[in-house]
């Protein structure tokens, strides 16, 4: 089936030279020796980390990519192997440790204090849809993966939904909205690594099989902050996904999933709730002290 969508090639590429470039930028602007120049140093580096991609990386890439000094990169990775943030792993390659790890599940856990009302929600103000929470799965690589849902007393087996479907099919980031609309704003090398993934065979008939069209999509998902799917992951099942983003980073999406029978196309109001939805659990990713806390 035809897939909807008039955007332009997507700019990913430039974009995460941007990002190189942001970075030693802030670089230079921290190369001062106060404690908090050295800070943003520690930070830059452990940030490489998730940007470059792959398991480990030399002091030599890392330095080029944050525009630090390779002395400056090797005295922050030895420090950090003595504090248990860094660890090495071959002669001249580090990796972040586990720790980092779990510090991030301890972040998530409280960050998603209140999902399962927003979903809740969202469910009663889309005529009962089907709603799921996504997000970007912390050990298996440039994949998705569920976390909270709000579906009623539906039955998923009696739906058609296997576990295969959640399991297989929906963990891929280039099937279904949520995973398109993950893709969508994560680093190109991200990107590549997902393009170069077979489709799932499960896949459902409307799921973007050329590459050129699929990257066209994540430029519509930018433009609009959101994406719809016509049949990506299961056959006679339609849906809309929006963009849970913590600090300016990609961490997962809304899902509304409904029967194609009852929404052939996802009229306004469901967009907007499904926005609402993400744009709610964003905020309390953001959520910051104030001031006077």
């Amino acid at each position: 089936m035809g897939h909807r969508t008039a955007a332009s090639q997507s700019t990913a590429p430039e974009a995460a030279q941007g990002t190189g470039r942001a970075a030693r930028s802030t670089a230079a602007t921290g190369s001062r020796a106060s404690g908090s120049g050295h800070a943003e140093r520690v930070f830059l580096v452990q940030t490489a980390f998730a940007e470059l991609g792959g398991s480990a990386h030399g002091p030599g890439e890392i330095a080029e990519f944050t525009g630090l000094d390779d002395s400056v990169v090797y005295r922050i990775l030895q420090s950090g192997v003595y504090q248990r943030i860094f660890e090495r792993v071959d002669r001249g390659l580090y990796r972040l440790r586990t720790s980092a790890a779990q510090l991030a599940f301890t972040a998530l856990d409280h960050r998603l204090d209140g999902a399962q009302t927003v979903l809740g929600d969202l469910r009663e103000a889309t005529g009962n849809g089907l709603v799921f929470l996504y997000m970007v799965a912390p050990f298996s690589g440039a994949q998705r993966q569920c976390v909270d849902m709000a579906v009623g007393d539906s039955d998923l087996a009696e739906l058609g939904m296997t576990p295969r479907d959640v399991l297989s099919v929906t963990r891929s980031l280039r099937t279904g909205a949520s995973g398109r609309t993950i893709l969508a704003y994560l680093p190109d090398v991200l990107q590549q690594r997902v393009l170069a993934e077979p489709v799932p065979e499960q896949a459902g008939p409307g799921v973007y099989r050329d590459n050129d069209a699929l990257l066209a999509s994540l430029a519509e998902v930018r433009d609009l902050g959101h994406a719809l799917g016509y049949e990506e992951c299961m056959a006679g099942w339609n849906s809309c996904a929006a963009p849970i983003m913590w600090d300016g980073s990609i961490m997962g999406a809304v899902l509304l999933l409904k029967q194609k029978s009852v929404m052939p196309q996802a009229p306004d109001g469901v967009i907007e709730a499904t926005k609402e939805a993400a744009a709610v659990l964003s905020r309390h990713g953001a959520a910051r002290p104030g001031p006077d806390a």
